[in-house]
């Protein structure tokens, strides 16, 4: 009688979990089901065990017919809410049955630093030969919990990605892999320091360079709360997770500029979910993961121990893999790993692949891993490049290479070689000279003292007045000046400042409030024609244009729009330019173009702007105009400019390079949070706001308002987050200073 009465509880929770992934008790008569449950469980000492075991049988067999059809017809969302179940297996679930024994590290439970980030020091036991081999490795990754509040669904907190940082470092140190796992909607958007942008920006700068074999798999990624522990070598997929640049309920309220406190539909977030391309099929279509690991029918639970085994076999074949890439012996064991997979999938190779690197293979490990992440999101965009016209860009940029090299590398190595040595040589002959000569120089002090000073006649020099180079060019002047009409401050109840002239304030005023110096918005124009030399911007890269690599509803459309209002194909402008005679590479985000969000175009004209400028070795500013974040029609095709823009950037600083971002109008999330948050040098033009997610998501997500200078730049600067603010009028004169003064002094132009 007792495991009648468990499986009658069995098959209830089964219900259960029908429903909340179908959000419904009507499809396939689950409500009927319930009651007949419920009818079983108050007649259960009424009805001899036969007749009960007969009843639980049908029932079983209907809900199991349910379960095969309810898999093979699983929507976007459904899948979204299998991921949310609290059945679901969590972080916690595979230590305690993939790896042999862990210890928590950052406290644990409640008492955690983050209880939503949860890093181990685990052992996993690969058989070798038959026999057993422990391997030590860090584990980081979100927890959710079963139920747990505190763990906040697996959100993290700034302080909670920094801590995943502190100990992907330790790894290093100790030249152990690192397998990240991840299950999270999204981070916890809160400023405060370290700053949600700010922290996984850093997270991605150094994971772009750890010096250890990184594996990690996707259960819930929810876009850059996913990236603060997503980039590695090797991506695995859940075969029943998903993997988004934004939630589809945030996609559908976004989509259908539904109004706070306002249900989104059903049906658009629905749909959303389907255009998103979220599953691990449609992820790795796009070539945005490398494997997807599969589940038991309606995802695994945290009970299915079958799964838990194929997740051991598949982190275990993965690590093998990315350490043999490295190998230079290494084509035998790699067809037996292949030939194994290929045998029994869930059966971890038997082969001798010691999972420690040399310098060399190091070396190699991360030359693999820019390359991967290189090569991502490249069918996400257009490109009307002629015929051989490829092949001649691959023959100019050698060239350039070879020439840039010999002159930087060669001549001036040689040239500042040779000043260091004369330098020394006349520092050590200076003081010799100063000894041998001091008692003569004594003598002639001596007999010379009290003797009256010569008189000096004043130097003459001319008064006659000089135009500042480093004032505006002054070369355009806003269309918002031909407005005959005045406009109040914002500031004007507060600091009673009087009403503006619309040619005043956008002609000799540069859209500053001469009493508060409050900054209204002003078009990108207005930048590239005042702060940089007259006639010297050249603007390259134009042939490459944003498309709809999704297929989403009615995006070529408003794509279409964006192009006929600005004349240009994406919302990156990327050029050449000069300020005071110093060349510089510049990329601009603006908001004429799909409000700056970066999609495959912008990141890859991004990225080779950052080629560019390492291979010219010029100075490269990042100017942003505007960014809206991540562009969310092209999924995680966006989602993964963060990580391929960072590498990027890490590879021109790493050369020497000198990284300049300028903050202005609006910017957030995903950008901010990867290739602009991790330059060394940000600043903001005064009444700037920069942040991770606006005001509305803060509320919904963490309950709280949030006050209205929340996101100010003169906040920005008291956490950390950027090195200094503007003035609109003195940018050029700031951005002079900083190509002189910041970065290392070995720079070419210095």
């Amino acid at each position: 009688m007792n495991n009648l009465v468990k499986q009658l509880t069995s098959i209830e929770q089964r219900i259960g979990y029908l429903i909340h992934i179908k959000d419904s008790e009507s499809w396939g008569n689950l409500s009927g089901f319930r009651d007949d449950i419920e009818r079983l469980k108050k007649s259960i000492f009424d009805l001899d065990k036969e007749q009960l075991s007969v009843e639980i049988k049908k029932i079983d067999s209907g809900i199991s017919f349910l379960e095969d059809r309810c898999e093979e017809s699983l929507s976007s969302a459904e899948r979204v809410r299998i991921v949310r179940s609290p059945l679901r297996f969590t972080l916690k679930d595979i230590l305690e049955n993939v790896y042999e024994e862990y210890t928590e590290l950052g406290g644990e439970g409640e008492t955690n630093i983050d209880p939503a980030m949860m890093v181990a020091k685990a052992n996993i036991v690969r058989r070798i030969k038959n026999k057993p081999y422990t391997s030590s490795v860090m584990v980081i990754g979100q927890e959710t919990g079963h139920g747990e509040e505190f763990r906040n669904g697996g959100s993290c907190k700034p302080w909670g990605n920094e801590k995943a940082l502190r100990y992907m470092k330790v790894a290093e140190t100790e030249g152990i892999p690192i397998h990240f796992y991840i299950f999270t909607p999204g981070s916890y958007p809160v400023e405060e320091y370290p700053g949600a942008a700010q922290q996984i920006a850093r997270n991605l700068y150094a994971m772009t360079k750890l010096r250890v074999p990184m594996i990690s798999a996707i259960s819930e990624g929810g876009s850059g709360g996913a990236e603060a522990v997503g980039l590695s070598d090797f991506r695995l997929m859940f075969s029943h997770g998903y993997y988004s640049v934004i939630s589809p309920e945030g996609a559908a309220a976004i989509e259908g500029k539904v109004k706070e406190g306002t249900k989104v539909p059903f049906e658009l977030i629905e749909q959303c979910a389907k255009q998103l391309n979220i599953t691990a099929a449609d992820n790795y279509r796009l070539k945005t993961i490398d494997r997807v690991i599969k589940e038991q029918p309606l995802g695994a639970k945290s009970d299915d121990f079958a799964f838990f085994a194929r997740v051991r076999s598949e982190i275990i074949r993965a690590t093998d893999e990315v350490v043999l890439r490295t190998k230079s012996l290494r084509a035998f064991r790699a067809y037996e790993v292949k030939k194994r997979k290929a045998e029994n999938p869930d059966e971890a190779p038997q082969i001798d692949i010691p999972w420690s690197l040399n310098k060399g293979e190091l070396d190699r490990l991360l030359v693999l891993r820019s390359k991967k992440y290189r090569e991502m999101a490249l069918h996400g965009f257009g490109s009307q490049q002629v015929p051989g016209e490829k092949a001649l860009k691959t023959m100019q940029h050698s060239i350039e290479q070879a020439y840039y090299v010999f002159r930087y590398d060669v001549l001036k190595n040689r040239q500042k070689q040779v000043q260091k040595v004369f330098k020394e040589v006349s520092g050590e002959g200076s003081v010799l000279l100063k000894r041998v000569s001091s008692p003569l120089t004594a003598m002639y002090d001596f007999f010379n003292r009290g003797a009256e000073k010569k008189s000096v006649r004043p130097m003459i020099t001319s008064t006659a007045p000089t135009t500042d180079p480093l004032e505006l060019t002054d070369t355009y002047t806003s269309p918002l000046a031909n407005e005959d009409r005045t406009v109040t401050c914002p500031n004007a109840e507060k600091s009673g400042c009087r009403d503006l002239w619309l040619p005043d304030l956008y002609g000799e005023y540069c859209g500053v409030c001469e009493n508060c110096g409050y900054h209204f918005p002003l078009e990108y124009q207005w930048y590239l024609k005042n702060i940089f030399d007259r006639d010297s911007i050249r603007v390259f890269n134009s042939d490459i244009y944003s498309r709809n690599p999704l297929q989403y509803e009615g995006f070529d459309e408003r794509l279409q729009m964006a192009r006929s209002k600005t004349g240009q194909g994406s919302g990156n402008l990327t050029f050449h330019a000069k300020v005071m005679d110093i060349n510089i590479m510049v990329s601009t985000l603006y908001s004429n173009f799909r409000n700056g969000t970066v999609g495959s175009a912008e990141g890859e004209k991004f990225v080779q702007a950052c080629e560019i400028a390492k291979r010219k070795k010029r100075p490269f500013l990042a100017y942003v105009h505007t960014t809206g974040g991540i562009r969310i029609q092209e999924g995680t095709l966006g989602v993964v400019q963060m990580p391929k823009c960072t590498m990027a950037v890490r590879e021109y600083i790493d050369s020497g390079g000198l990284y300049i971002v300028v903050y202005d109008n609006n910017s957030y999330a995903g950008p901010v949070a990867s290739f602009l948050g991790c330059s060394p040098y940000q600043f903001a033009i005064r009444s700037s706001r920069i942040g991770f997610a606006g005001a509305r998501v803060i509320r919904e997500t963490t309950g709280n308002d949030i006050p209205p200078d929340y996101h100010d730049a003169k906040n920005a600067l008291k956490r950390g987050h950027i090195q200094g603010i503007w003035d609109r009028r003195d940018f050029r004169r700031n951005l002079y200073k900083a190509l002189l003064t910041m970065g290392s002094p070995n720079l070419y132009y210095r």
